[in-house]
């Protein structure tokens, strides 16, 4: 089995290479995580950051990055979907650059106890926050063709009704409580895939994203973060799935006026023709091969941003 990997900040360079932290700027890490996006960026200047994340450990584990960076670094408990009114709360109008990295953490997947994986036994939760409906649930409660939506739409798994049936049988007879009783079931009813995927990790992301909300809060956090941007002041996100990545392409699309109209024939308004975003990114920044060899984990990312335009 691999060895727990340290949470190691994806794409770095590129990523600071985009926000280009300037001395007396304010810049949000609305992911933090293990900090590393923090600390990158309060080591580039003299800058302020504000970082959120939804994780009591998370924020916990950071308070001493906070002792490092004396009145520079302010730590919020908190889901960044709530970023525009965080940043109010704090009696601020603007910040100079926001960066997202969508998905769960390495200390999140690594510690059996939270549930988000079934690489080892642990308790069905998969709650980043601790609040909430937990991963079980959702999966002894849920009627089957509800469940199965949610594979299916969440987990882009084409067997999703034949696992909601395995699971709406086994719960039945005794209700799941630990990942591996899920991903046992999951595994009798979908077969290895060739490229040595584990039959049950679609049905996990799945669960994964329904019980936090995280489509939501995606789309929440990102028209959030433009509101609060100042001119010229740049957006980062980096994402692992497709499902993510569809969504952060589209808006930045729509706020940089490329988005297509649904039809010709509809009024279209001066708003609709003023862009409020520069795409920076015109195809999503691949992680380097040495970076993937170095953190396998960042195999999947993509990283897409843009500038804010001077007059929005």
């Amino acid at each position: 089995m691999q060895e727990n990997l340290p949470h190691v900040p994806v794409m770095l360079p590129e990523v600071l290479n985009i926000l280009s932290p300037k001395n007396g700027g304010i810049y949000i890490d609305a992911t933090f995580g293990a900090g590393g996006y923090t600390t990158a960026i309060l080591k580039s200047a003299n800058c302020s950051v504000i970082a959120i994340d939804r994780d009591p450990n998370a924020i916990q584990m950071g308070q001493k990055i906070t002792n490092d960076f004396k009145n520079r670094l302010t730590l919020i408990e908190g889901n960044f979907g709530n970023i525009k009114q965080i940043i109010k709360n704090l009696n601020l109008n603007s910040v100079d650059g926001v960066v997202f990295d969508i998905g769960v953490s390495s200390m999140q997947i690594d510690n059996p106890n939270r549930g988000f994986s079934f690489q080892k036994n642990g308790e069905l939760d998969m709650r980043m926050s601790g609040k909430g409906l937990s991963a079980a649930d959702v999966v002894n409660n849920t009627p089957e063709d509800k469940l199965a939506n949610i594979i299916y739409e969440y987990g882009e798994e084409k067997m999703s009704r034949k696992i909601a049936h395995a699971i709406v049988s086994r719960r039945k007879e005794k209700p799941f409580s630990s990942t591996l009783e899920l991903a046992e079931v999951v595994c009798s009813v979908v077969p290895r895939s060739k490229d040595g995927i584990n039959p049950a990790t679609r049905t996990f992301q799945a669960l994964r994203i329904h019980v936090n909300d995280e489509l939501g809060e995606l789309k929440r956090g990102l028209a959030g973060a433009i509101d609060i941007l100042a001119p010229q002041g740049k957006i980062a996100v980096v994402c692992f799935h497709s499902l993510e990545d569809r969504i952060v392409k589209s808006f930045l699309q729509e706020k940089a006026g490329k988005a297509p109209r649904s039809s010709r024939h509809l009024p279209c308004h001066e708003n609709d023709l003023m862009p409020i975003l520069n795409i920076i990114t015109k195809s999503p920044l691949l992680p380097t091969e040495q970076e993937v060899l170095v953190n396998p984990r960042a195999r999947s990312a993509r990283l897409r941003a843009a500038q804010k335009v001077k007059g929005a």
